[in-house]
């Protein structure tokens, strides 16, 4: 009787345990000085340093609220000129028709409403969220994360990472539980 092997499921990366966040940081610096990039660290708590250590340095939240602001303070501006102006005219007082200083006060609320939507969509489109679903999940330990363990994950797309090397480097860190994450 000839046993069937069971087809080997792709790897998303692999996955070490730590049992301090000083470790999880040393971790992370001596990863990313290896030449890694495609990692990623997982907490119960925010760990100060960490982002540093795993190369997380730009940001571009910033650039897109204040290209929603601009938005948002271009269309105040047209919406009030296209009512004043355009659709409305009226003439009181002798003032012109585009008279900028009335239009400020729709600008500046544009500029807020368009921003805090722009910072809220953007942070779930940088951060990928809504996500109901992702590989590490499947690591049997990984529930651990939101109580009182940190783990670390180095990702297969990694242009250094090999299966058995990365392995063994998670190791050497003194990562313990070092686990293959599938899909």
């Amino acid at each position: 009787m000839a046993f069937i092997k069971k087809p080997r499921r792709p790897t998303y990366g692999l996955m070490a345990e730590f049992d301090s966040p000083e470790a999880l940081v040393h971790a992370a610096k001596q990863t990313y000085s290896a030449g890694y990039r495609r990692m990623n660290a997982y907490t119960p708590f925010p760990i100060e340093g960490l982002a540093d250590a795993i190369g997380f340095h730009e940001n571009r939240l910033p650039l897109i609220v204040l290209i929603g602001g601009v938005t948002g303070c271009l269309s105040g501006f047209a919406m009030a000129y296209y009512a004043s102006v355009i659709a409305y005219p009226l003439n009181i007082g002798g003032r012109p028709f585009n008279s900028w200083p009335s239009f400020v006060p729709v600008m500046f609320e544009m500029t807020i409403l368009f921003a805090a939507f722009s910072a809220v969509l953007g942070m779930l489109a940088l951060n990928k969220l809504p996500q109901p679903y992702h590989p590490v999940f499947n690591v049997p330990r990984f529930a651990l994360a939101t109580r009182n363990r940190f783990f670390f994950a180095i990702e297969s797309d990694d242009p250094q990472f090999d299966r058995t090397g990365t392995k063994k480097f998670l190791e050497e860190l003194s990562g313990h539980e070092v686990e293959e994450i599938e899909w």
